[in-house]
């Protein structure tokens, strides 16, 4: 019988190896809707869960910008990895209650980084076109597939000035200390560490998205999310 899930925290536990990479994210746009977890239970890997807050599961629609990669203590890495990630995500728990993110879909501009992340991790990056044009508080990310039937998104939103603080829903989307995913046929966890998420309140000016129906909900772009936030970002590391 599963375990309850372990307690939200917005301080992330101590990584149980040596970092073997890291990571600088910034820009991030929290789009998140809230959906029932009989959607999300078929999109799960095998012996997870939906995790659930407020009497519902959850799907973000999440685009920032990643660089100053590094890998077992490399200097970060110049071009391949630095690039506008953009990714749709739900939310999980093991039969342990340990908690983490499940990535439906990541696109990227990086070939190199998108194989290697299929490859080692069996993460499912797709190679598009990814950019981000920012004016002040107002930021646009694009992106669109390289191959297939060509998805495309267009994100646009607006960072506000007040920070967001003791959020309970805010602590259930962001403060996600660890990844699943399906690798050589069995489900695995990646630990990840970084400083509590500054974060704030955001507004979402437009949405032209098609990642989010490729994802398996197609009726999320056409109605507004149900929580927005935005965070200048942090720098994570990760254990083996």
């Amino acid at each position: 019988m599963p375990l309850d899930p372990e307690p939200i925290t917005s301080v992330a536990p101590p990584l149980a190896t040596r970092s073997v990479a890291s990571q600088r994210w910034s820009d991030l746009v929290f789009l998140h809707w809230r959906v029932d977890a009989a959607e999300v239970a078929p999109l799960l890997p095998s012996g997870l869960t939906p995790d659930v807050h407020d009497g519902s599961s959850w799907v973000g629609l999440i685009p920032f910008v990643l660089d100053r990669a590094t890998v077992f203590g490399s200097p970060p890495v110049p071009y391949f990895g630095d690039f506008v990630e953009i990714n749709v995500r739900l939310y999980a728990v093991d039969g342990e209650g340990r908690r983490g993110v499940v990535f439906v879909s990541l696109d990227a501009s990086r070939l190199a980084a998108v194989l290697t992340a299929r490859v080692l991790f069996a993460l499912p990056y797709v190679w598009s076109r990814t950019t981000l044009e920012r004016d002040g508080d107002r930021l646009e990310f694009r992106g669109r597939h390289h191959t297939g039937a060509h998805a495309s998104t267009r994100i646009v939103a607006r960072a506000a000035s007040a920070p967001v603080v003791d959020d309970a829903t805010a602590d259930f989307l962001t403060a996600r200390w660890a990844l699943f995913s399906r690798v050589r046929g069995r489900t695995v966890r990646l630990r990840n560490r970084h400083e509590p998420w500054p974060l704030f309140e955001a507004s979402l000016e437009s949405l032209d998205d098609e990642l989010l129906a490729r994802a398996g909900f197609p009726a999320l772009a056409g109605r507004a999310p149900d929580s927005v936030l935005y965070s200048p970002g942090v720098t994570t590391t990760f254990g083996r």
